[in-house]
């Protein structure tokens, strides 16, 4: 897996599993969940549908998660085998600007290569201009837009689907 000088990105294991449900809880945001504000009891990270070894997890040094990337087959189609896509991409917030967000897409890109996959894709929200510059800075292009998919905070908002070739 991919390193950077401050953090190593591997794959997840059921160890990692109340570390993920932790970061999850503490960066949701409307600005790029669609789902309810996660309420205790929180379930596990981790399940039946949604293994460890689908999550590539950046840590420090001394261990800690500094955030995750979720890679999957986009469908359990033989003719959707080629296709990797991102469902999910979390940095703690006293992680981000370091990278972080950055070395978890390359990796998913070199794993889903890996993995014998030549395209992978997203959804991200339209309002998320971060995450919408981080992926565009790294390849990605729009390839489609569902105007209002979401109500969110009172407002109506965009669903961007976005992909690229994995072609080096």
């Amino acid at each position: 897996m991919a390193e950077s000088a401050e953090s190593h990105i591997r794959t997840a294991r059921h160890a990692d599993d109340a570390a993920l449900r932790e970061l999850d809880v503490d960066v949701w945001s409307t600005l790029h969940s669609v789902q309810s504000r996660p309420q205790p009891p929180h379930d596990p990270f981790f399940g039946e549908a949604d293994p460890p070894e689908h999550h590539l997890v950046a840590e420090d040094p001394d261990g800690s998660l500094l955030g995750y990337i979720r890679l999957v087959p986009p469908t359990p189609l033989a003719c959707n085998r080629h296709v990797r896509q991102i469902q999910g991409l979390a940095v703690a917030g006293r992680a981000r600007g370091r990278g972080i967000g950055r070395a978890l897409v390359r990796a998913a890109c070199a794993e889903a290569r890996r993995q014998g996959a030549v395209r992978i894709t997203l959804r991200v929200l339209g309002h998320n201009k971060p995450a919408r510059a981080l992926y565009e800075s790294e390849g990605f292009v729009v390839e489609g837009v569902l105007p209002g998919e979401f109500h969110l905070d009172g407002r109506y908002v965009d669903d961007v689907l976005m992909g690229r070739s994995l072609a080096e």
